[in-house]
């Protein structure tokens, strides 16, 4: 199906952090390869501004990394406006292969009889169709009910958690019944409370389609920051050295003209 009528969307946001002299960090924040009107990336500390260097990860991700901070209050600030729809996702040979993998939270080797029972004989869209809407019916959205360590297998037990939860049961799930499955740091206007969103990819029929068993935002508006195989890979921001404790932080995500209509049987693609 088409990808509906978005204009624009606008994006922002903003971390004050107190960190250790010489402290490094990387930080995924910035909108993926989507065309943008005006970007900005700011940090800054009582030193004054430091320069960021841009490089790309494994999974081609834009990372902004900051060597030999000076001790004190740091504050990062990214905007981004007038984003546009971004091509399809492009499909590697070799995702058939690296998303089928267990990954740091996501233990696929323990999942297999489960998913054999949520997807019984279907295959392709309906298997992830099913696999979406078993996470959704058997978990509770609930903040602040897990912590950085909890994966896959701690939300099946617990039967609670928050997108990232969600995001890693749905990959689990996916790959474990033979579904190419990533994971995607979004930002997401209309999700309530606002942050950072994270949602899965699953390779069906050699497109990369994005589903989220949160159903909390439209799919359609969403804006790709970061992809991996889970959350180790889309941190917003990680310590290389020293130390970060994080004090402040606000997202904000809209779109022009208008919110799109979530509709989650609707096949749609990150752009």
């Amino acid at each position: 199906m088409a990808h509906t009528g978005i204009v624009d969307r606008h994006v922002n946001a903003w971390m004050r952090a107190e960190i250790t002299a010489g402290t490094g960090i990387a930080l995924l924040v910035a909108a993926a390869d989507a065309p943008v009107g005006e970007e900005t990336l700011s940090v800054r500390s009582a030193d004054g501004d430091h320069t960021v260097e841009e490089s790309r990860d494994r999974f081609g991700n834009r990372v902004h990394v900051l060597h030999d901070l000076p001790a004190g209050t740091v504050e990062i600030s990214y905007r981004a406006s007038g984003i546009a729809p971004a091509g399809p996702p492009v499909v590697d040979p070799t995702d058939l292969v690296m998303h089928l993998h267990p990954s740091r939270y996501c233990e696929v080797d323990e999942f297999t009889r489960i998913a054999a029972e949520v997807v019984g004989e279907r295959a392709g869209r309906a298997a992830v169709d099913a696999v979406v809407a078993w996470v959704h019916d058997h978990l509770d959205y609930v903040p602040g009910s897990s912590t950085v360590t909890d994966s896959a297998r701690s939300t099946y037990l617990s039967r609670q958690g928050v997108c990232r939860d969600y995001a890693h049961l749905t990959a689990t799930l996916l790959r474990a019944a033979g579904v190419p499955a990533r994971c995607a740091a979004v930002y997401a206007p209309g999700l309530t409370p606002m942050d950072f969103h994270l949602v899965v990819e699953a390779l069906v029929e050699d497109r990369w389609i994005v589903v989220d068993a949160t159903h909390l935002a439209p799919r359609a508006s969403m804006v790709r920051i970061a992809t991996g195989q889970d959350a180790a890979d889309t941190a917003f921001m990680t310590t290389l050295t020293g130390n970060v404790q994080l004090t402040g932080m606000q997202v904000s995500a809209v779109v022009d003209p208008q919110l799109p209509v979530e509709r989650p049987a609707e096949t749609l693609s990150l752009r």
